[in-house]
């Protein structure tokens, strides 16, 4: 008998393409989960229609709403722990989450960013490696805790950054890498291999890791 499949829940506020890479990878049976709700704070996020086409429930909540920041967060992770879901991943939620209303999901909550934290975090992230002069630039996917942009590092893929690149190159030429990342770490939570060791440690198979795993020829290695 198999193991039950991982169920996950999806935030996200734009249009989606790293969500999309997450069906795509479970439809191609690489990623053994099941998509339980997609969430947004944006009732025209393309990420919502990606879902809609794919089966998946879906929920919008406006900021506006609510007299609050955190009674709006306490609503969102109410509705996610109503989907069931044992995962939640961000993948381009443009929100600060409070920390009390996340505090639950720490270990099993995370977070693709388009930087190499710890640099950059927050936004306008190419655009500031340009500027810095950096050779190298890339995504990491991370635990995500109280501080923003701030949890424990899981995994990065890097590139190079070219003679002639702007902000639009740039983050056109990293999606693909993206698109492969942030499945292949959401594989290993579905395997039960990645662990958060309090406070700000991961563990790959039982084992701390020493820095983050990277993303090689679709493949994480550490």
């Amino acid at each position: 008998m198999s193991a039950p499949r991982l169920r996950v829940a999806v935030l996200a506020s734009g249009r989606g393409s790293n969500l999309q890479a997450l069906i795509v990878a479970r439809d191609a049976g690489a990623l053994p989960v099941d998509f339980v709700v997609v969430g947004s704070d944006k009732a025209n996020a393309g990420a919502l229609q990606l879902a809609k086409d794919a089966g998946i429930p879906t929920f919008t909540l406006s900021a506006k709403d609510f007299a609050s920041r955190r009674d709006f967060d306490l609503e969102l992770f109410r509705r996610l722990d109503a989907s069931g879901a044992q995962v939640l991943v961000l993948a381009g939620f443009m929100r600060i989450i409070d920390g009390e209303a996340l505090s639950p999901w720490v270990g099993r909550m995370i977070n693709i960013h388009p930087s190499l934290l710890p640099k950059y975090r927050g936004l306008h992230t190419h655009r500031r490696a340009l500027e810095a002069g950096d050779t190298e630039h890339g995504a990491s996917v991370h635990y995500v805790t109280a501080e923003l942009d701030g949890g424990p590092v899981i995994a990065q893929a890097r590139i190079g950054i070219q003679p002639g690149d702007d902000e639009a190159q740039l983050a056109h030429r990293l999606l693909t890498f993206e698109h492969q990342l942030l499945p292949a770490v959401l594989t290993l939570m579905a395997e039960q291999r990645l662990d958060l060791i309090a406070p700000n440690r991961v563990a790959l198979d039982g084992k701390l890791l020493d820095a983050p795993l990277q993303l090689r020829n679709s493949a994480l290695v550490d």
